[in-house]
C-alpha cells in the first residue's frame, strides 16, 4: 500500500484472476426455510439467536477473516469463493447507513472463534456484530455449504435475507464479495416493504 492510498482501498483490493465459484445447488433448499434457534456468541459480548429477531435480518456467512501476523491457509486464493471476506465486511460497513432505513439488522457469521471475530470487528470498525458459529450448529442445522482447508471446517460464502426468522432470499454463490451488499440492497428495496 502506497502512502497516498487510503486503507479502505487496500482492504478492497482483490488479487487478479480469482477463481469464480459455481452454483452447485447447495443452497437451493434455503428459501422459505425457518432459521434454527441457535444461540451464537456475538462480538458485542452478548449471545444472539437470529431466529428470534423481528423484522429483516441479513446474515452474510463467510469463511474467515485474516488476522494480522497470522498466515492465511496455503492456497487460499485458489479456493473458489474463499478470498474476499474483509472486502465483503467492509462493503456492508460502508453501506450500513443505507440498510438501516430499510429496518434491517445485519450480522456477519463465520465458523471462527469469537476472539478472532472481535479482533476483526474492532480493526475494521464494523457497525454490526459478527456471530461465531465455531461448533457449526447453526450451519449444520441449515445444511449450509462448507469446505475444509488445513484442518479448518469453514462456511462457503452465502448471504441470507430473513424476515422474522424466515429465509426469504439467499445469494449464492457470492462473487465478487464486495458487490454482495448491492444485491442485498436492490432486493430489499424491491421486496422489503
Amino acid at each position: 500500500m502506497g502512502p497516498e492510498e487510503p486503507p479502505t482501498d487496500f482492504l478492497r483490493r482483490f488479487p487478479d484472476g480469482l477463481p469464480r465459484p459455481s452454483d452447485d445447488g447447495a443452497c437451493d433448499h434455503l428459501e422459505g426455510t425457518r432459521l434454527p434457534s441457535v444461540e451464537l456468541q456475538s462480538t458485542t459480548g452478548r449471545v444472539v439467536d437470529p431466529s428470534r429477531i423481528p423484522g429483516w435480518v441479513v446474515l452474510f456467512c463467510y469463511p474467515m477473516t485474516g488476522r494480522p501476523g497470522r498466515p492465511i491457509p496455503e492456497g487460499w486464493v485458489q479456493i473458489p469463493g474463499a478470498a474476499g471476506c474483509t472486502p465483503q465486511a467492509c462493503s456492508f460497513r460502508d453501506r450500513h447507513h443505507e440498510l438501516q432505513p430499510l429496518g434491517t439488522t445485519v450480522f456477519g457469521l463465520s465458523a471462527q472463534e469469537a476472539a478472532d471475530q472481535l479482533e476483526a470487528a474492532e480493526r475494521l470498525e464494523l457497525p454490526f456484530p459478527l456471530l461465531s458459529d465455531a461448533d457449526l450448529r447453526f450451519a449444520n442445522a441449515l445444511h449450509l455449504p462448507q469446505f475444509e482447508v488445513e484442518g479448518l471446517r469453514l462456511l462457503r460464502r452465502v448471504t441470507l435475507v430473513c424476515q422474522t426468522g424466515l429465509i426469504r432470499k439467499f445469494f449464492y454463490p457470492v462473487f465478487p464479495p464486495d458487490r454482495n451488499v448491492d444485491e442485498v440492497l436492490t432486493w430489499l428495496r424491491r421486496h422489503g416493504r
